[in-house]
């Protein structure tokens, strides 16, 4: 008697996203705010680790789909707006406020490029 169907390669990394995600919906509440972390030879606050790996996964997914000639991904508010956030205090560090208010606001007031990274 055969037992039951084996899980697909999907299904079985689907399994494996999903608890660890939940684990670490688990875990990281628990964490105190002034933890630090090492990550890639640096040493940061534990949320300002997790922001610099969203702002990563946000960029790189848009990089793959340029690559792919396919959509960028929408992330939900609560993924996009820390990352946004992010990237215009890093625009502002770099090019200052006048050009990037001047690009937000008024498309002929904007300068050649206020990119962030």
């Amino acid at each position: 008697m055969a037992g039951p169907p084996r899980p697909t390669a999907r299904e079985h990394w689907r399994g494996e996203v999903e608890s660890a995600l939940a684990q670490q919906r688990a875990a990281l509440p628990a964490e105190p705010a002034d933890r630090v972390v090492s990550a890639v030879g640096t040493v940061s606050l534990l949320d300002d680790s997790l922001l610099t790996r969203m702002l990563e996964i946000v960029v790189h997914s848009d990089d793959l789909a340029v690559s792919a000639d396919i959509s960028t991904p929408l992330f939900p508010p609560r993924v996009f707006e820390p990352v946004l956030g992010l990237l215009s205090r890093l625009a502002v560090a770099r090019h200052g406020q006048p050009a990037v208010l001047g690009a937000l606001s008024r498309a002929e007031r904007a300068p050649g490029t206020i990119a962030a990274i």
